[in-house]
């Protein structure tokens, strides 16, 4: 892991393991804000997955929301499945900001000037995240590992089909 990483990660995780334990402390007011995005979520939820079981009261949704975000941020901090950790960072950012930063719900100037930067706060986090999704690391991921087989098994394909036709030839000149 580079300097990069091994410093980068943990602040990254930081404002989770903070936002998390923040939201187990004061469970009921951050489900009084999450009611209105968990009552659009769960019935799409419970359509898309009809067999899973899952809650409908909003302070469960931000224990288990908030138990994500902290069991996450420690994987990413710790550089332990760092792209599937910021993933799940990155899910769970989207319906935290979504009901804690509703700027556009706001009357108050003042209050509406605070949750918009928050808003944009989140959305830069979340492009953070995103990134370190995708950081591979240096090391090729999948995707180019079986491009680079594809192209590989082509080549030797090509040099089996020279070798043959070339034995083919020497074993025509043996037989004339």
């Amino acid at each position: 892991m580079t300097i990069t990483r091994l410093f980068a990660r943990p602040m990254l995780a930081t404002i989770f393991v903070v936002g998390g334990v923040n939201a187990l402390r004061k469970t009921d007011a951050h489900a009084t804000k999450a009611k209105k995005v968990t009552d659009r979520v769960v019935p799409l939820a419970q359509q898309a997955a009809p067999g899973l079981p899952i809650p409908t009261d909003a302070a469960t949704l931000v224990r288990i929301n908030a138990g994500a975000q902290i069991l996450a941020a420690a994987a990413l901090a710790t550089g332990r499945a760092p792209r599937l950790s910021a993933t799940v960072l990155a899910a769970s950012l989207v319906p935290t900001t979504l009901a804690g930063h509703a700027f556009w719900e706001e009357s108050d100037p003042d209050a509406k000037a605070l949750q918009r930067l928050q808003f944009a706060k989140n959305t830069s986090i979340l492009g953070g995240l995103l990134l370190a999704g995708v950081d591979t690391e240096g090391k090729p991921g999948l995707a180019w590992r079986a491009r680079r087989a594809a192209k590989d098994v082509r080549r030797e394909a090509k040099q089996v089909a020279k070798a043959a036709r070339q034995e083919a030839r020497v074993a025509k000149a043996q037989l004339s």
